[in-house]
């Protein structure tokens, strides 16, 4: 860094802000990114960075603030001046030609971008199969999007991006959905960005390869920057683990012993997972005992929410899952819930324009009248502010409360394994408190068996009796709450 901080930065920006209606996206925000200079943009969902990204291209426009391009400001200025002026993105999802080949689709980036001069420059060609040389696309140029392989479909944008030869790079998820052979490969692409002496600006749910590629971290929470720096320094800081593990480490697992003499409830044996041609869970197995509390740990985009929707029956996958002994087959997902696995979403998926007790009674229906009011009952004592609350539109609740109602609906249908997704995402503290005791009291007073999902493993460790680590697709660690706190916490980022 001492050599960059003698370069003049490439792009500045100053006091950017963006609000959405009531919700403030980007507040205040002030960082440089300068030649030569990989900058990574981390934060947990909701933190801004994409909507930072998007506001420096131009997508968004920023409600107030500046973004000085080698000290134009560009704020607010159309995306194709923004491109024009040396920006160029590189977006997560795949947006090629689809009925052109690889070649034609980086030569794309190469023609003059004026409705009266279309025709392609001398030497364009040899320059597009020297752009997809670079990026490893040599011995792909003739084929179709379709036919490629999800890796190499990145690569792809990562060569239309470059055509226009910016001095300004952004690039959003790079190693969303790829081997870690893979990531390693496009780590050293960016890398020779970098030493081309473009300024780089990096989003990723994949912290840990974010600090091992960037010159320079920004660390992102509610819009807000928490820290900024060298990698190393950030992923030490005490408000940017707090933000991501949640606090100091307690653990209450009940005696292993216990645990592995009850029957196994759910197993599942070598799941892989792919949306299209992106790997999401990559030979993931998984074991839970009846009334055990079990807790997946990982970063965002780890494949959480993937692994939780194959075990729901929600998506296609490969491998086996076995519940209560028997291998299952083709079961919908509503005859899985009906058999006692029940997801509560991390989107919560209420009925917003239905009234708390309309949303509880939906999920009860089945149940006989009698059941039916005691379990209303239990579920009240459980959370007394959704009682309270009763007459009220779910899309009017606070978050909490919302949190509290989509664990409480899924309770109504009386599992037998609880699933719960990321369930402290946005919450306040207080909540979490009150989630916290309805957990405790689910544990101690109830046989449910419950898979919990959770990048904040202070919310998860106190009520796991064990603990799997999912990262990059992949489980990479399991053990002991106490083991955890032991072993794997420290390089939990």
């Amino acid at each position: 860094m001492s050599e960059l901080s003698n370069t003049e930065p490439r792009l500045v920006v100053s006091q950017l802000h963006k609000r959405f209606g009531g919700l403030i996206a980007v507040k205040s925000l002030d960082f440089a990114l300068h030649p030569g200079e990989i900058l990574g943009l981390i934060g947990p969902n909701g933190s801004g960075k994409s909507t930072v990204m998007q506001m420096i291209m131009g997508v968004v426009k920023p409600t107030s603030g500046k973004i000085l391009l080698d000290g134009t400001d560009i704020a607010g200025k159309p995306i194709f001046e923004i491109a024009r002026a040396g920006v160029g993105i590189v977006f997560q999802h795949s947006r090629p030609l689809r009925l052109q080949t690889v070649l034609e689709n980086i030569l794309l980036g190469l023609l003059p971008d004026r409705i009266d001069r279309l025709r392609p420059p001398s030497g364009a060609v040899d320059r597009a199969r020297a752009i997809a040389a670079e990026c490893g696309l040599a011995a792909v140029l003739d084929r179709m999007p379709a036919t490629l392989p999800f890796a190499d479909l990145r690569r792809m944008e990562l060569a239309k991006a470059i055509a226009r030869d910016p001095q300004v790079v952004l690039i959003d998820e790079p190693f969303a959905g790829l081997t870690r052979g893979e990531v390693d490969d496009f780590a050293a692409l960016i890398t020779r960005f970098r030493d081309q002496g473009r300024a780089v600006m990096l989003v990723d749910h994949n912290v840990k390869s974010i600090a091992a590629l960037a010159d320079r971290v920004l660390a992102l929470y509610l819009g807000e920057k928490i820290a900024e720096g060298g990698p190393a320094a950030v992923m030490r800081d005490e408000t940017v683990r707090r933000v991501y593990l949640g606090g100091g480490i307690e653990t209450h697992e009940r005696p292993e012993a216990d645990i592995a003499a009850r029957k196994v409830l759910l197993d599942v044996r070598g799941v892989s997972l792919f949306y299209g041609k992106a790997q999401a869970l990559d030979d993931v197995s998984l074991t839970i005992h009846e009334g055990e509390f079990v807790s997946v740990v990982g970063l965002n985009g780890a494949g959480k929410t993937s692994l939780f929707n194959a075990i729901s029956g929600l998506v296609p996958f490969r491998g086996a899952i076995a519940w209560n002994g028997a291998v299952r087959g083709r079961e919908t997902p509503a005859a899985i819930a009906r058999g006692g696995i029940v997801q509560c979403p991390e989107t919560r998926e209420l009925f917003g324009a239905m009234s708390v007790a309309d949303n509880l009674a939906l999920a009860g229906q089945r149940l006989p009248d009698q059941e039916r009011s005691e379990r209303l009952a239990w579920l009240f004592d459980l959370f007394p502010i959704l009682k309270a609350r009763g007459e009220q539109h779910a899309r009017t609740l606070s978050g909490g409360e919302q949190q509290m109602l989509a664990i409480a609906r899924s309770l109504m249908l009386k599992p037998r394994l609880l699933i719960l997704d990321e369930p402290t995402l946005g919450l306040a503290p207080v909540i979490l408190g009150q989630l916290s005791e309805a957990l405790t009291r689910l544990r101690e007073t109830t046989d449910i068996t419950v898979l919990l999902g959770e990048q904040n493993v202070t919310f998860a460790l106190p009520h796991a009796d064990r603990v799997y680590v999912l990262e990059h697709a992949r489980m990479v660690w399991q053990g002991s709450p106490t083991r955890f706190a032991d072993e794997a916490g420290a390089g939990y980022l």
